[in-house]
């Protein structure tokens, strides 16, 4: 299985480079260092681990994206279904509400969701 896992400053990263990619190798270290206060060293040590989970590739002196944000972020979310709560969907929209009522307008959100996959599904 993927490790879709990231932590504080790899997340940062990411989300600097899906932001700006594709991005020469030397501009994204001047990126780290103007946005992140980063060395050369430590962009290029996260870079490198960033490519070897498979997010991102550094070819030639360009960084590009192999997992694009909102797909990352939904296998993240997969991932969190699937170890912590057995795969089942309806578990851990329980145990997320349980902390914190949904506002109405979240409420309609999700039943639009629902009705949209439900007309997707129907012959």
């Amino acid at each position: 299985m993927q490790d879709y896992e990231l932590g504080v400053v790899q997340t940062r990263f990411a989300e600097l480079v899906w932001k700006n990619a594709p991005i020469a190798s030397g501009d994204l270290v001047k990126l780290c260092e103007r946005e992140l206060q980063w060395k050369k060293s430590t962009t290029y040590t996260v870079l490198r681990k960033l490519c070897e989970k498979g997010l991102f590739v550094n070819e030639n002196g360009t960084v590009s994206v192999l997992i694009e944000r909102d797909a990352f972020y939904a296998a993240k979310s997969a991932q969190i279904v699937n170890a912590e709560f057995g795969g089942s969907l309806p578990a851990f929209i329980a145990a997320f509400t349980s902390g914190k009522p949904l506002l109405d307008s979240e409420v309609a959100q999700i039943q639009s969701m629902i009705d949209a996959y439900r007309k997707e599904k129907t012959p």
